[in-house]
């Protein structure tokens, strides 16, 4: 079967790959350190074993337009 016209994408019809899960730091609640989680671990310290962890502030600039 030909794929030629009705793909409307105008290109060969390949997607890129999306682009790969980078880990988030998270520092435990109890012993302090630096954990890094990616989507599906399970939250728990990898040091101590507490289950409370805290996302750690981001360095990229965050502004916010209000009215």
């Amino acid at each position: 079967m030909d794929n030629a016209g009705g793909s409307g994408a105008g290109g060969s019809g390949v997607l890129a790959p999306p682009p790969p899960i980078e880990p988030v730091t998270y520092m435990c609640g109890d012993c302090g350190t630096d954990n890094s989680l990616k989507p599906g671990d399970v939250i728990q310290c990898r040091e101590c074993g507490y289950r409370i962890l805290y996302k750690k502030r981001t360095r990229r600039i965050v502004q916010y337009e209000a009215r």
